[in-house]
């Protein structure tokens, strides 16, 4: 897994009663750098918005697992904050590390459920402390050029 970045993207919208109104818009994208972020978030973007779109904010994100889901009604990202649990040998004392996965589901509950199902295996201990959804709208993978290949 490589390094996540929350871009915001700021463009006109077309709403359903067909008026144009100015939105913000997070997307997740996998990238070696804040310039590549920002290449990859624009190439992205680009056949979607058919008027220009400007990229407004650029940070780090901190997930260190990312579920996608194939499921058609997991339409909404989670953000699920774990703890492992690990016990120090000289002290005895329990010691939890925190982190956070990246969940895509319908619901908290199922993205917990998602969660432990694929946690599953995992040698070290750990538990739940929170599951909460998102701002997300998509997340964007890096691919190799092999892996763009074998999918066309």
């Amino acid at each position: 897994m490589g390094t996540w970045f929350e871009c915001k993207i700021r463009y006109e919208k077309t709403m359903e009663n067909g008026m144009r109104k100015k939105v913000n818009e997070l997307y997740l994208v996998d990238a070696m750098s804040f310039t590549e972020a920002e290449s990859r978030i624009i190439e992205e973007m680009r056949p979607f918005i058919t008027d220009e779109f400007k990229v407004t904010a650029i940070k780090l994100a901190n997930y260190r697992e990312y579920f996608n889901s194939d499921k058609e009604h997991d339409d909404k990202w989670y953000k699920v904050k774990a703890n492992f649990i690990t016990v120090d040998e000289r002290s005895g004392k329990e010691k939890r590390s925190g982190w956070y996965a990246l969940v895509k589901s319908d619901s908290t509950v199922n993205a917990e459920k998602y969660f432990h199902e694929r946690m599953k295996g995992t040698l070290s201990d750990y538990i739940v402390e929170s599951v909460s959804e998102t701002a997300l709208m998509d997340v964007y993978t890096y691919e190799t050029e092999s892996e763009t290949e074998e999918t066309k």
